[in-house]
């Protein structure tokens, strides 16, 4: 197993990219595709996605092809993948997934130069499919550092600029009507995440929105996914305002980007919406509980944290094992609206 590069791709190197887990690691992905193409401006780049977040990758002006692996298909699903995969030449494959799933498809892939993660960092056998490999780091390294250890082991230099692909993105066409018709500047705020554990407390959200709008400067976006859809309509009617704007469970993943970007702020859990907010270089205050600001905090936004001191964080728990979510409801509203006062003045407005 080779774990130092031996020779950087040429400049028309064909390479595929495996990366189909959560959307803030798709998202944080994304800004290798720019990085490879201003060292290797012939090469081919290809992303393997599932269906959920083909979109975002489809958006990526950069990017050359797109496979879409239709897990819920099943069996079917890799089949027509490993069809779709052979009449592909690819010179390298870089799976930034660390399953037995991505590696798998890595092996499925044929490149002569498959590389992984360094088996030390692995999960689930993945090394054994992968015939390179990144050296190890420490699990304290951001996540997207780590994802950029890929292109420094093909030899590329260090960016100095990271592009995640939504610069061409158009507000005056993808962003809701609704949000159009804001005069105010407003703050996106997202209702929790994928994880129960990540979710802070509904009084939480509740007096922070209310001391938004209670300045009469600013507007409130709410935005989440369809499993928040009930916390938000009972946040919006408790709160009655129309100054409030409700948009969970109601846009596309590219509308998303759109009012995240239109945003002066963003403020939530450690969740995908946070990830795509650092893409589009809005700030965003992070409510952190069961994991690590260190490894997944927003690039960019990694000062605007806030998480409350207890013993057992980072626990990696998707739910939490028996303590109500001590983590996330010792985090105030105060220490909340402190980062976000610094996440304002970040875009010059207090």
């Amino acid at each position: 197993m080779v774990t130092t590069s031996t020779q950087k791709p040429p400049s028309d190197a064909s390479i595929l990219l495996i990366l189909m887990g959560s959307l803030g690691d798709v998202v944080r992905g994304l800004c290798l595709v720019s990085h490879i193409k201003n060292n290797l401006p012939q090469s081919r780049v290809t992303w393997l996605i599932e269906p959920k977040w083909a979109e975002l990758v489809d958006f990526h002006p950069q990017i050359d092809k797109m496979i879409v692996f239709n897990r819920p298909r099943g069996v079917p699903a890799v089949w027509n993948l490993y069809k779709d995969l052979a009449q592909e030449h690819f010179d390298i494959t870089l799976d930034l997934q660390r399953h037995f799933k991505s590696g798998f498809f890595s092996l499925l892939s044929r490149a002569k130069r498959r590389v992984g993660f360094n088996r030390r960092n692995a999960k689930e056998f993945n090394w054994l499919f992968n015939n390179e490999q990144i050296d190890y780091v420490s699990d304290e390294l951001p996540k997207l550092r780590h994802y950029l250890k890929f292109t420094e082991y093909l030899g590329l230099s260090e960016p100095t600029l990271l592009e995640f692909g939504f610069s061409s993105l158009d507000l005056k066409v993808t962003v809701p009507s609704i949000v159009t018709e804001i005069s105010d500047p407003f703050i996106a705020v997202v209702m929790g995440s994928s994880w129960e554990s990540k979710d802070w407390i509904f009084e939480g959200y509740c007096e922070l929105v209310k001391d938004i709008l209670s300045s009469g400067e600013r507007q409130v976006v709410l935005l989440g996914d369809h499993s928040k859809r009930t916390s938000a309509a009972r946040l919006f009617e408790k709160i009655g305002s129309s100054r409030l704007i409700n948009l969970v469970g109601k846009t596309s993943l590219l509308e998303l980007v759109a009012v995240l970007k239109a945003a002066a702020a963003g403020v939530g859990p450690d969740s995908g919406p946070a990830h795509l907010a650092a893409a589009v270089g809005t700030p965003y205050v992070s409510i952190f509980g069961p994991t690590s600001p260190r490894r997944v905090a927003p690039y960019g936004s990694e000062h605007l944290v806030v998480q409350s001191a207890v013993s057992c964080a980072p626990c990696y728990k998707k739910r939490c094992p028996g303590l109500d979510r001590l983590c996330m409801r010792l985090v105030s509203v105060e220490a909340v609206e402190e980062k976000l006062s610094e996440a304002l003045a970040m875009r010059g407005d207090r």
